[in-house]
């Protein structure tokens, strides 16, 4: 696409969001809302369907806030409830004007009291080129803003397109709908899902879950081999609190252990052994419990043309036993599965093979070959061929009964809505996820966000029971919910330290929204929107395409008559990412991102204004990113920090963060010389930086990202014209400058992170996370140097007793490895502990001030006065 040339814009004032931005207030409510399964309870319109790296609503929510806003004639402010009054601020242009002029960098928080006030904004529309899972969309709406959404994806456009038009949806339709089918197929389906109650075979108990197990035949002795990583069946419970029920190789008994890493005696047969062992391996491989034969999973699987499959237990909950006041272990527990269980398999699967309606509703398309299925964790390699693989007989004969029923609804929008339901529930139901021992509960296929086939898959309840997750009835129960909020939504706030909720607000959510399932850089809008809000493709960060396939053939049952965009048979592949597969890389991925931020760039009016989220990394990833925002015609004017999405922050992925970056259509650029133009950025970082340290409460990453977005502005003024020895600076070569000059004020390391991390009562990986940020310090680095660890979900930090980070530095002692003084300081402080001497390693290491230092710094962050003592007491480290 030809760059069009930068246009001159009409003199404007500035929006609230290009003088500041209440980062404090913002990432406060943004963390709770992402936290756990808060954002189902926040927004939970969002929580109806899966969607990959969506960025919290309360986020969207402050953008709309601060970016809409402008003329205090066109705004109304209501309060929420069932009146609906409009608020003094309405009735008092004059103290509105004063909140959206008095917004600087000292204090943003002037226009923040409006945050849980239903405002509404007249003569304003909206467009996100990107619309993903819609929350961009959905917030805006709700300011009474006109909203256009694009997606290429037919997955994304669906879940915004239920998103948008739930406001006009009447919930009990929905739910007249669901007893229908439940009337009709429910306890078809449970048939196949009880067992006999372990506490009195009179009565049967509901199966949770089946916990099935990949076996292969030796490829040396022929024996049949079970890929157990460890023999954990689940963590114990109640009565059991502590251990472990374990499985027993020997008999295939399900019995407890009180420590399942030491040697435990099977409480059926008497077999000793450690439950810890399994024979699958780390890189892949299995061990022979026969023969001894180590071998290659991938490689067996390949060679005998698959595996199979053995059901070995399953979670119940009997409530019969809970009406008759068992007690819980009694009620809900694990048991091995019996020949019973096996045949009630049988069945299922023989009603799915001889039925013929059935398998129109079930995918019989291939998966495709693409970077996330073939390279990234190549699925083919473990034989999976069809999407239908992924599934067993019975959860296929389940589907495809639940989906005939949905099909048989005849108001097409409320099949849309039970299906939605329905296709959120292949989170939880394929063979595609794996059980969560320490959570006593099964994992969904996206955990990873990739595709990872478990040797141990769980099989869950679809219809569901009282207990359990992922269900369609519980998935039913979050899209009715989504429904009624986009009715009347609420929001959260946090006053006083408490977080509270609004009453209802009286603008729907998705009013005046319209998304359309087409590529964003198609859109043919000219001067059009005052706002592009968006959260754009980062590098290949994910690949939705090859990801959402898995959705998308699931869906195209019920929808290809209906739309397009489900006619093919996988999503479309010319999405905006870095793709190995189609040979697109760096260079593609900024082009194509910048020719979408050109249409961006054209369909803005003179005075509008681009606001987008993005994913940071690092240095070169912020190059690339105002590579393509300035040779499409913007200039920077704003970035700051923010939360990082929903599943970074609660499945403790290693991130950096998330950023807003703010810009608006450039002026005419003109030239400079880098020495002239790195004055001006270092004046202006200096300046930032004290103003922010002297009048708010940032961290010095969060300084350094607001830094960093002033130091763009000043670039991008100049974009394609600064010159350096006669040579024109392109923006990655002027990032790597500005990078230096910011990181220059900021000279925190690793070991800085950790003596904050150890003065918290209970730090966390998102301490860590807003710890190190735009410092010296990496999250990586400091996992490798085991300073800290993710262990059954907890934040482990590693300190001198830790025995992961012990024996790291241990290593790095006996082989005569570089230390550094945090490894020395704690080495001398492990081996005090223990009364063993010290003195030959300080003779023979020199006692540095760093040190010294680094000792009263421990002592006086972990209170633990023992590094004083190694400092003056008997062995000092003075006296060397």
């Amino acid at each position: 696409m030809a760059q069009e040339p930068p246009r001159l814009s009409d003199e404007e004032k500035e929006l609230p969001i290009e003088k500041s931005f209440p980062l404090e207030e913002v990432n406060e409510i943004a963390e709770k809302e992402t936290t756990g399964g808060a954002l189902e309870y926040y927004r939970p319109v969002y929580a109806m369907h899966k969607w990959w790296a969506r960025r919290p609503g309360s986020v969207f929510r402050s953008i709309c806030l601060y970016s809409l806003l402008d003329d205090p004639d066109k705004v109304e402010v209501h309060e929420p409830g069932d009146d609906q009054t409009l608020d003094s601020f309405t009735s008092n242009n004059g103290e509105l004007e004063r909140m959206l002029n008095s917004v600087d960098l000292d204090d943003p928080g002037t226009l923040w009291p409006l945050y849980k006030k239903d405002v509404r904004v007249s003569d304003k529309k909206v467009l996100d080129p990107f619309a993903g899972g819609g929350t961009s969309l959905g917030e805006a709406s709700r300011f009474g803003a006109d909203v256009d959404g694009y997606d290429l994806n037919p997955v994304a456009w669906f879940i915004s397109k239920k998103e948008m038009e739930a406001h006009q949806t009447d919930p009990a339709d929905l739910e007249e709908a669901y007893q229908t089918i439940k009337e009709n197929v429910a306890s078809e389906i449970q048939q196949y899902y009880k067992t006999t109650c372990p506490n009195d075979s009179s009565h049967k108990a509901e199966v949770m879950y089946y916990l099935w197990v990949k076996e292969i035949d030796c490829v040396s002795c022929g024996e049949t081999t079970s890929l157990f990583k460890d023999y954990r069946v689940g963590k114990g419970r109640y009565d059991n609190k502590g251990g472990y029920n374990v499985y027993c190789p020997e008999c295939d008994s399900i019995t407890f252990s009180e420590d399942w890493r030491s040697e435990t005696e099977c409480g059926h047969c008497g077999h000793e052994y450690v439950p810890q062992q399994g024979n699958v391996t780390r890189g892949g491989n299995y061990t022979c419990t026969e023969c001894g034969q180590k071998y290659g999973i991938t490689d067996a699987i390949q060679e005998q043309d698959g595996f199979d499959l053995r059901m070995y237990a399953l979670e119940y909950y009997c409530p019969t036993c809970d009406e008759n006041g068992l007690g819980k272990n009694a009620i809900k527990d694990y048991k091995t599965t019996s020949e019973e269980d096996i045949e009630r398999f049988r069945k299922a699967k023989e009603r799915f093979e001889e039925s013929d309606t059935l398998q129109q509703y079930i995918p019989h398309e291939e998966i495709p070959h693409g970077h996330m299925t073939a390279v990234r964790n190549p699925i083919f390699d473990h034989g999976y061929k069809d999407w239908k693989d992924m599934f067993n007989p019975r959860q296929l004969f389940c589907m495809a009964r639940l989906l005939q029923e949905i099909d048989n609804i005849d108001d097409q929008n409320v099949k849309e809505y039970i299906l939605l339901a329905f296709s959120q529930s292949l989170n939880y139901n394929s063979m595609m996820g794996g059980y969560h021992h320490g959570h006593n509960s099964i994992t969904n296929i996206f955990k990873s966000n990739s595709f990872d086939p478990p040797q141990e898959p769980a099989e869950n309840n679809l219809w569901g029971l009282k207990h359990g997750t992922g269900s369609f009835t519980r998935s039913f129960e979050k899209m009715k919910r989504g429904v009624e909020y986009a009715h009347a939504p609420t929001d959260r706030y946090i006053e006083d330290g408490e977080t509270k909720e609004t009453a209802e607000f009286g603008y729907p959510l998705g009013a005046n929204a319209d998304v359309k399932c087409g590529d964003a850089r198609e859109i043919d809008a000219k001067d059009e929107y005052d706002l592009v809000l968006t959260d754009p493709p980062y590098y290949d960060n994910i690949i939705y395409s090859e990801l959402s396939d898995y959705f998308y053939v699931w869906q195209k049952r019920l929808l290809e008559d209906e739309y397009e965009a489900f006619k093919p048979d996988h999503t479309p592949r010319t999405e905006i990412v870095a793709n190995p597969e189609q040979d697109k890389g760096a260079e593609e991925f900024e082009e194509e991102l910048r020719d979408a931020f050109t249409v961006a760039n054209e369909a803005l009016k003179n005075d509008g204004r681009l606001v987008f989220t993005y994913h940071h990394s690092d240095s070169e990833s912020w190059g690339e990113l105002l590579e393509a925002v300035c040779d499409a015609g913007f200039v920077v004017t704003a970035t700051y920090p923010v939360t990082a999405d929903v599943d970074k922050l609660t499945k403790g992925e290693s991130v950096s963060f998330d950023i807003i970056v703010v810009a608006k259509p450039a002026e005419s650029r003109q030239p400079v010389s880098w020495n002239s133009l790195r004055r001006n950025i270092v004046r202006t970082a200096k300046q930032t930086h004290n103003r922010l340290t002297e009048n708010r409460e940032l961290s010095e990453g969060d300084i350094g990202v607001i830094e960093m977005g002033q130091a763009f502005y000043e670039y991008s003024k100049h974009h394609g014209e600064v010159q350096r020895s006669g040579e024109v600076m392109s923006a990655k070569e002027v990032v790597d400058e500005i990078y230096g000059i910011i990181q220059q004020g900021s000279s925190i390391g690793s070991v800085d992170v950790f003596l904050d991390l150890l003065e918290m009562d209970d730090p966390t990986y998102n301490d860590l996370n807003m710890l190190t940020r735009g410092t010296n310090a990496s999250s990586d680095e400091m996992k490798d140097s085991r300073l800290y660890r993710q262990e059954e979900g907890d934040f482990v930090l590693g300190t001198w007793e830790d025995e992961k980070r012990l024996a790291y530095v241990q290593e790095r002692v006996n082989g005569d490895n570089e230390l550094t003084p945090l490894d020395k300081a704690q080495f001398l402080r492990h081996r005090y502990e223990h009364g063993k001497s010290i003195q030959n390693y300080l003779e023979k290491w020199t006692v540095s001030d760093d040190l010294r230092e680094l000792c009263q710094e421990l002592a006086d962050a972990s209170g633990d006065d023992v590094y004083r003592r190694i400092l003056g007491g008997d062995r000092a480290i003075g006296d060397y």
